[in-house]
């Protein structure tokens, strides 16, 4: 009789809800803090992405890192925010676009699954769609996977999800 195949799933989701929550209380925050008096400050989620507009770059610079550490706390993967430039629109206004990566892309999936073939373990990858499937008979090399997965630099937040 074979040994039953485990399996989870490499993942890299954000919450919407959460970042949504993350962005009212930051604006509650702001809105009473005095040296936003009189300043423009406006978060909003326009799709899945973030649109920060105020005074100047000093100022988006302070939103984010209100905004950040709130998305922190609510367990919104802050790596999955990939920022633009600011830009100076009329009347002298910056505005900053943080687009929220939902999902693996193709790039990061083979960098996941060619990282996982260098350990040498007896795993198989499977890209599926924004996810990699790792599977394998071994419990602990399907843990060793993790283990050295996590200790790598990826664009966004990896979550391990479905273990079975």
């Amino acid at each position: 009789m074979a040994a039953k195949e485990s399996s989870f799933d490499i993942a890299s989701d954000v919450n919407l809800e959460e970042v949504k929550n993350g962005i009212q209380i930051a604006l509650k925050e702001l809105k009473n803090r005095f040296d936003f008096k009189d300043s423009i400050v406006e978060i909003k989620l326009e799709d899945t992405r973030i649109v920060i507009v105020s005074d100047d770059d000093y100022k988006i610079e302070q939103i984010k890192d209100v905004l950040l550490s709130r998305l922190i706390k609510r367990q919104v993967p802050i790596k999955n925010i990939h920022w633009s430039a600011s830009e100076h629109a009329l009347g002298g206004n910056a505005r900053q676009n943080g687009d929220l990566v939902n999902g693996l892309d193709k790039e990061t999936a083979k960098k996941i699954t060619a990282s996982i073939k260098d350990l040498g373990l007896k795993v198989k990858t499977q890209i599926q769609d924004d996810r990699v499937r790792v599977s394998g008979k071994n419990r602990d090399d399907l843990q060793k996977v993790i283990q050295k997965l996590k200790e790598q630099d990826f664009p966004v937040d990896l979550q391990f999800v479905n273990y079975r």
